[in-house]
């Protein structure tokens, strides 16, 4: 995890346990004494690819800061149900108020991972590229992302500011793609990539003309896609888009495009089965 993830993490960390146990934890803190340590460990209940173990320790320090963790799996690494994930030990009423709390970093960036993983080892023999898209849960575009890449896809743009992306709705009121491209480029900080989205072959004609980075063929059907790869024949890189399912990822693939970006990996995610289990 970079040093940008950490600090999202952080901040989302403060967040979800300033919602969750507020002034505290009334059950635990009258029951359990402060002094008690218990060991645990988080085991996988279905099989699945494994992101966010460190997001979850986070979780469990911020209660208790002797906290000893001792994972047992890498970030990124694909599981079988039953899988002992990490070993912990702390103070009782921390791993208590915590577990909530960490498990769902954990279940949520696994799930992601997983979903990740799923799509890229569909086309693994292709060159093509997954990408994520900005469909991510508000707050965490950073944790998303970074469980993403764990799965084994890619980042598109982090967000509205390290990317041109040109939509139907710029072009619209430029007058066009290529005024649209001119306003951009002339302006834009050296280092910062262009990228048109088409829907048809005229449009991909005028981004090629125009001299972008990345043209998207959006929601085109397969003749109309390969067609476009074909005239584009690798002047420009090429991504697709639009409502593409696991079921014909393949087909897409094999039309030669470099990337395929699929807003399902983060905003639909099933969250993996996680669960957390007290030692006596």
């Amino acid at each position: 995890m970079n040093k940008h993830v950490i600090k999202a993490a952080n901040i989302l960390i403060d967040i979800a346990l300033k919602d969750d146990v507020g002034d505290g934890d009334i059950t635990t803190n009258l029951i359990v004494p402060a002094t008690i340590r218990r060991k645990a460990k988080m085991v996988a209940k279905e099989d699945g690819v494994i992101a966010g173990l460190p997001v979850a320790e986070m979780v469990f320090r911020k209660l208790d800061p002797d906290l000893i963790w001792n994972e047992q799996v890498e970030e990124g690494e694909k599981v079988k149900k039953g899988a002992v994930l990490v070993e912990f030990e702390g103070s009782y009423r921390a791993l208590l108020t915590g577990e909530r709390t960490a498990l769902n970093f954990l279940q949520r960036l696994s799930g992601i991972a997983t979903m990740s993983a799923k799509y890229a080892d569909t086309v693994k023999d292709f060159q093509t590229v997954i990408l994520d898209t900005r469909k991510t849960l508000p707050g965490f575009n950073k944790l998303d992302k970074y469980a993403v890449k764990a799965g084994g896809a890619s980042n598109h743009r982090l967000g509205l500011h390290d990317m041109a992306m040109i939509k139907d709705n710029h072009i619209e009121v430029a007058g066009g793609i290529t005024a649209a491209v001119k306003a951009v480029r002339s302006s834009i900080e050296h280092g910062i990539k262009i990228e048109v989205e088409t829907t048809t072959l005229e449009q991909v004609q005028e981004a090629i003309d125009a001299g972008v980075d990345i043209i998207m063929l959006d929601n085109m059907d397969i003749e109309t896609m390969r067609k476009g790869v074909k005239l584009i024949a690798g002047r420009t890189k090429v991504e697709a888009s639009g409502n593409i399912t696991i079921e014909h990822l393949r087909e897409v693939a094999a039309t030669g495009v470099d990337y395929i970006s699929i807003g399902a990996l983060t905003h639909s995610v099933k969250a993996l089965d996680i669960s957390q289990r007290i030692e006596d």
